[in-house]
């Protein structure tokens, strides 16, 4: 009877085991489809194909587009988040590589699906989210730059610093401007610093 209770309890791991793995299989695929291609463009059948499951499948375990969608972003993106509130709270050179790393690694990627969020709700609700943790993120990383300001002045502060790291500022100082990483970094942290001069 043990050996038989055995077997089973070792076949329900195994299944469930089995069952993360096709997870996480399908969050990829879905990730890099709605990563590279526009929304309307991208077929639940494409991401069945790549993922190796049937389009039952994916409409059982994620139901629609949209919510499947929504798992992908935050699959992709939540380590990203718990990798970055690993930056040391006040070294602004270190913070500052950190959130270059994201943004080397899927900067494009994000500016693509934020071309796409006035027309589709769910990327809205993705790039809102987004927004939102990045500006808490900066008052957490950089809270002694705000140290003895209060209301209007804090405020003020706080913007410029979330501005100064925002993916946009990216955007243009790698891809429009043309400055190599480690120029940009420079430039970011030089923009970070001044803050405590701005009133």
């Amino acid at each position: 009877m043990a050996d038989v209770t055995t077997k089973r309890a070792y076949r329900m791991v195994a299944r469930a085991q089995a069952a993360a793995v096709t997870h996480q299989r399908v969050l990829a695929a879905a990730w890099e489809l709605f990563a590279a291609k526009p929304y309307e463009d991208v077929r639940l059948a494409d991401i069945a194909e790549e993922a190796g499951v049937t389009v039952q499948t994916l409409h059982a375990r994620f139901g629609p587009k949209d919510q499947l969608f929504v798992a992908a972003w935050r699959s992709t993106m939540d380590p990203e988040a718990a990798r970055r509130d690993g930056a040391p709270v006040g070294d602004v050179e270190g913070a500052v590589r950190l959130i270059y790393d994201s943004y080397e690694l899927r900067g494009d990627a994000a500016l693509r699906l934020m071309a796409q969020e006035e027309r589709i709700a769910a990327v809205r609700e993705m790039t809102d989210d987004g927004r939102a943790w990045h500006r808490d993120w900066v008052q957490r990383t950089f809270v002694p730059l705000l140290d003895g300001l209060r209301g209007a002045e804090r405020e003020r502060r706080l913007v410029a610093m979330v501005v100064a790291t925002d993916l946009l500022v990216w955007k243009l100082l790698r891809r429009e401007m043309g400055l190599g990483r480690a120029e940009a970094q420079r430039v970011v942290v030089g923009m970070v610093n001044a803050t405590k001069g701005a009133r």
